[in-house]
């Protein structure tokens, strides 16, 4: 199962979708950066300090175009298991990853703590395509 954060308007809740993770992130791709946040279960304290900072930050991802889609590997499906070890090198025993995935649909950054937003905004913002946009405005 694929949570996404209940914290920003751009999100809602995929409990009833059927889709992969492979078909999100497909879907999402040229249109948001999407921070993918991977918990072995959800009492993790690393998870809930990320998603804390994410609250303090949601105009900022907002305004990023960054969505975020929190896995918890004790509830994901076995083919988005299989998908996260071969595409993003998870190893499932770790108790947090978190992968910031560009519009492009590449990984830009990989922690394995949790990110403050301001590391993860300057992160952002120094991608090309961030710059354009930032330009554009």
């Amino acid at each position: 199962m694929v949570l996404l954060m209940g914290i920003m308007p751009i999100m809602e809740s995929a409990a009833s979708q059927p889709k992969s993770l492979k078909a999100m992130l497909h879907e999402k791709k040229d249109k948001r950066r999407v921070l993918l946040l991977y918990s072995r279960d959800n009492t993790q304290p690393f998870l809930a300090n990320q998603q804390k900072a994410l609250n303090e930050g949601k105009a900022g991802l907002v305004e990023r175009d960054v969505e975020v889609l929190v896995l918890i590997g004790s509830q994901i499906t076995e083919p988005d298991r299989q998908f996260l070890i071969q595409k993003y090198k998870l190893d499932p025993s770790v108790d947090f990853l978190g992968w910031l995935i560009g519009k492009d649909g590449g990984i830009k950054q990989v922690y394995k703590k949790p990110v403050t937003v301001n590391e993860l905004f300057r992160t952002i913002d120094s991608m090309p395509m961030r710059m354009l946009e930032m330009r554009n405005q």
